[in-house]
């Protein structure tokens, strides 16, 4: 699996204009299930986020995990992480998950995170989002599983 994680003062997902999930102070977790995922890599990415300390303590240093600080999360899905620009100028999306199992992956893996303690929100698996966030620091990673 692959992960863009972008700590957030706030973020938000609309489908068709109407607002489906939001988040405080957090992350905006933009999540893409690839060939040979398993929920074992869902299980393993959503305990390494839990406990990643990309949030700030009271000295300035980034020390505090998304557990430590109460944040919450807004789980979207992006198969669009997979993409292959090694050739030409079109993007190649060969080496996503397929769609039945994208679908039960991305919704797993947000089950996992909300599992971890972690207020969830997510977006709609396959439908054209809107999101809206303010980037934190800013604060953005990339991790595999």
């Amino acid at each position: 699996m692959r992960a863009l994680l972008q700590r957030v003062s706030e973020a938000s997902v609309a489908v068709d204009n109407c607002v489906i999930g939001q988040c405080g102070p957090g992350l905006l977790i933009l999540i893409c299930a690839m060939q040979g995922d398993s929920e074992a890599d869902a299980d393993r990415l959503a305990g390494k986020i839990a406990k990643l300390r990309i949030f700030t303590d009271e000295a300035g240093k980034m020390n505090r995990s998304i557990l430590d600080t109460g944040g919450s999360a807004l789980v979207i899905s992006q198969f669009t992480l997979a993409a292959d620009t090694s050739r030409g100028n079109r993007p190649g999306f060969s080496a996503a998950a397929a769609p039945d199992d994208g679908r039960h992956l991305y919704e797993y893996f947000a089950s996992q995170i909300a599992a971890n303690g972690i207020a969830t929100q997510t977006g709609r698996f396959g439908a054209d989002m809107k999101v809206s966030l303010i980037n934190d620091g800013p604060v953005t990673l990339w991790l595999e599983s």
